[in-house]
């Protein structure tokens, strides 16, 4: 970690004096600094563990804040650095405010706060991709079934040149049949494409604490032209995030046979970040595949 402060004192121009991590993703580990004085210095460092990601989410961050009417924090820069395990470290601006994970203050604020974040992301959903499908960096005309089913190939091909890998019997069945019933688990889909956030979960939006307003939109995921549902499939977690899902569904409506591909994209989204990360969240696997699983019965 000194050679990390070290490193990040040559580039802001001023010594840093303390590294405080704040919170810790799979890709992504983010970082408060501080000076010798102990004074905070307006900026955090978001340090990637996997190569290339930080150039996808600055272009991701801009786009976003570009397109769209909430707020997102401004790229201040990038740099490469050897301080295993990271690989990139990028500088963006520190905002304040509290994750919206946090309760509000009143069940009627907490009815407000869903209202602004469902149209905020609508604003992003109602712009069309034109045709195209994909990640920032391999966007491509294409149907998303399509594209869905080749990146599924790409990771279960991946997955099966590994050795020794977490993966148990059973959940590898699945992940085979799943597979096997893409066909049916698309069929007669026609959502098109449109701009997502990529990452949209209650730990990625900021709320200012006292009057419980949406702040801020951060962590955007890497997926830039997607159906609607590839956003939404992140909100499955009981309590609040199933009440913002069932909020927004109120208002824009998707297919209901979301209800079953929602797993899909969980179970699958959980493998790629096992073959970036080399960590398995086993409880998230478990429980996707139990519910994936009578759908493919």
């Amino acid at each position: 970690m000194e050679h990390l402060k070290a490193e990040l004192s040559v580039v802001l121009g001023e010594p840093v004096g303390r590294l405080e991590r704040i919170s810790e993703q799979p890709y992504a580990h983010l970082f408060a600094l501080y000076n010798q004085q102990g004074a905070p210095i307006p900026l955090v460092a978001k340090s990637y563990v996997c190569q290339g990601i930080a150039q996808q989410e600055a272009y991701k961050l801009s786009m976003l804040a570009r397109q769209g009417d909430i707020r997102l924090p401004t790229v201040y820069g990038m740099l490469t650095t050897h301080q295993s395990p990271y690989k990139e470290v990028m500088l963006i601006e520190r905002l304040r405010g509290v994750s919206v994970e946090a309760p509000t203050r009143t069940p009627q604020r907490w009815q407000c706060l869903m209202d602004q974040i469902v149209e905020g992301v609508l604003a992003w959903h109602r712009i069309d991709g034109h045709g195209c499908v994909g990640c920032v960096d391999s966007v491509q005309e294409n149907s998303w079934p399509a594209w869905y089913g080749q990146r599924l190939e790409v990771i279960w091909a991946t997955l099966n040149s590994m050795r020794g890998n977490q993966l148990d019997m059973e959940t590898r069945r699945i992940l085979f049949r799943s597979r096997e019933c893409l066909p049916a688990l698309f069929a007669g889909f026609d959502d098109s494409c449109v701009l997502v956030h990529g990452n949209l979960t209650l730990r990625s939006m900021l709320k200012d604490p006292r009057s419980d307003q949406l702040l801020a939109m951060l962590n955007p995921g890497m997926t830039l032209w997607a159906p609607r549902e590839y956003d939404l499939f992140r909100l499955s977690e009981d309590g609040m995030a199933t009440m913002l899902l069932h909020r927004y569904l109120q208002k824009a409506p998707v297919s209901e046979d979301f209800m079953a591909r929602r797993w899909l994209y969980v179970l699958w989204e959980s493998i790629g970040r096992f073959l970036h990360t080399g960590t398995l969240e086993h409880e998230v696997v478990n429980h996707a595949a139990r519910e994936l699983l009578p759908w493919l019965e």
